[in-house]
């Protein structure tokens, strides 16, 4: 006999309207976005008689998540960016050069004078000046070289080292160059979405492709040169020891050392050492602020190890100049005029407000270790998102009205209980997408066009078998029985096979497709629910009431 508990009948009605009620903020989509944002700027702000009106457009006892459009229906930027990793390698060179100096000079009496030579950007060349010495010095330098701290990498060191007449030649290993590469673009990848997470858009898409590319799509965003704008800057800042100060641009300069001109002072260059003393790594915070004559300046603090090296070197020089540079400019060069212990300090020049707190967000995101360029970008429309949506809406309510229809002409009242089902079956995927925060795109439609095709599926399984049992003369409850018992595992096979296909797609995929994947594959719970326990329970509930002798599937 037909029988489902009560509990039962509870449990699937109280599904049914808390996924319906959880998809219901996508039907006022605008008014729900505009209040989310505004109790958003609320928070941040403080109140207002605008923000607490828009904010008021939405009720607070109602869910207020909602299904977040990707940048083919919303528009946006689209740009992919590759990490210049050769860049790191002679940023690394530079940083070693003081060890390698220091270490050598401690056995100068060996080795006698050392001096660094011209060399490639990824390597360091050091003359010695006795070259017997030199099995001493390639010890000492050796002794340097650190393990590589990575699977692929263990057991080997950092650096090689090796002699050539009365040179020392220090290069990166093969090992290192491949964990650095890893690395940097890793770094890159976090810091790119910092950067874009600092300017509060929504859903953004940033993903590494292939060894050394960074795909970044920001849904709602101006153009592609706006969003190069928020993360193509490397904001790479350093504190470097003055040399010398000039205003010839071809000014002559030593091994170690490098030209740097003035960002605004038009004409002045600047002779600083290469190795800086600290960089923006060792940053905890930067914040907009003025000086004591009132312009807009930045403050900096740094982590401990630079706090301590900063309060170091200005204990030691006194009265010297100090470069602080950005992206190899530089920005001031104040004079030392006492020591700085606290590790904190104001950069100040010829900032608007608005310069200042971009920089602020720059050294606060960190910054980008190498350089990006840019082999794509694109600018999509508002009004090329909304062509997509009117092409998806008009897809999914064609398909939608298809298989109503087929299912109402073919199975008669057995094909409206399928069709309540499928609405339901809709309005669940809609509550699932809203409660996770997925992204919606144009294959993610297609998805769900395929879900509402798929989702009769199981239901037709269910009615052909149910036929197949009326024909052997059992009753009409039994026939009911042993078409849904029967056609059980039939589903279950058929939906399993397809979830699986959409659990791979899903973890090999990216973008566009893990967008269809995720669709599917909670188009596909919703589906086995509906038609396993929705429509079971409209057939038993009409079933219980009207006690047909006869029916007509």
């Amino acid at each position: 006999m037909l029988q489902i508990d009560t509990w039962k009948r509870v449990l699937i009605w109280l599904v049914c309207i808390g996924g319906l009620v959880l998809a219901l903020p996508n039907a006022f989509y605008t008014r729900v976005e505009q209040s989310n944002d505004a109790r958003a700027a609320i928070e941040l702000r403080g109140e207002t008689p605008e923000l607490t009106a828009t904010a008021a457009q939405w009720p607070d006892f109602m869910p207020s998540s909602l299904v977040n459009l990707g940048l083919d229906l919303r528009g946006g930027a689209h740009l992919l960016a590759e990490v210049k990793v050769s860049d790191v390698y002679a940023a690394r060179m530079d940083a070693m050069w003081p060890e390698i100096r220091n270490s050598l000079r401690d056995a100068r009496d060996t080795v006698g004078t050392i001096r660094k030579q011209p060399s490639k950007p990824d390597e360091i060349r050091v003359k010695i000046s006795q070259p017997e010495g030199m099995s001493r010095a390639l010890e000492l330098v050796r002794g340097l070289a650190r393990p590589i701290q990575t699977l692929t990498g263990a057991g080997s060191n950092d650096i090689e080292v090796r002699g050539e007449g009365d040179e020392v030649i220090v290069t990166l290993s093969e090992a290192e160059r491949l964990a650095t590469d890893d690395r940097t673009v890793r770094q890159a990848l976090e810091i790119v979405r910092r950067r874009i997470d600092e300017v509060g858009t929504r859903e953004p898409t940033i993903q590494r492709q292939g060894a050394d590319r960074i795909l970044i799509q920001v849904p709602g965003i101006g153009s592609a040169s706006e969003l190069k704008e928020i993360i193509g800057t490397t904001a790479q800042l350093t504190f470097n020891p003055v040399i010398s100060r000039g205003t010839d641009a071809n000014a002559r300069v030593g091994v170690g050392e490098k030209l740097a001109p003035s960002l605004d002072q038009e004409g002045v260059f600047y002779t600083i050492e290469a190795a800086p003393v600290v960089t923006g790594e060792e940053l905890v915070d930067a914040q907009p602020a003025f000086d004591q004559n009132g312009r807009p300046a930045v403050n900096f603090r740094f982590n401990t190890s630079g706090a301590r090296k900063f309060g170091d070197y200005t204990r030691d020089n006194v009265g010297a100049p100090f470069a602080i540079t950005l992206d190899g400019e530089v920005i001031s060069a104040p004079v030392i005029q006492s020591h700085i212990p606290g590790g904190s300090g104001i950069i100040t020049g010829n900032f608007t407000v608005e310069e200042s707190t971009n920089l602020a967000v720059l050294l606060r995101a960190g910054a980008l270790p190498a350089g990006l360029e840019f082999l794509e970008e694109r600018t999509i429309g508002p009004e090329l998102g909304q062509d997509s949506i009117d092409a998806g809406k008009v897809a999914t309510v064609v398909a939608f009205v298809a298989v109503l229809g087929f299912m109402w002409a073919s199975y008669g009242l057995f094909g409206i209980f399928a069709n309540i089902a499928l609405i339901v079956n809709v309005g669940l995927l809609f509550g699932l997408l809203s409660v996770i925060g997925a992204t919606l795109t144009l294959p993610g439609i297609a998805g769900i066009v395929l879900t509402v095709g798929m989702a009769v599926d199981a239901n037709v399984l269910i009615f052909e078998r149910i036929r197949e049992e009326l024909k052997t003369a059992k009753g009409p409850a039994r026939a009911i029985e042993l078409g849904y018992e029967k056609a059980l595992s039939a589903i279950l096979d058929a939906n399993i096979t397809t979830f699986i296909t959409a659990v791979i797609l899903f973890a090999m995929g990216s973008g566009p497709v893990r967008g269809f994947a995720i669709t599917l594959g909670l188009g596909i719970l919703t589906s086995v629910f509906t038609a396993i326990f929705v429509t079971r329970l409209l057939v038993v509930t009409w079933f219980e009431r009207r006690r047909p002798k006869t029916i007509e599937v």
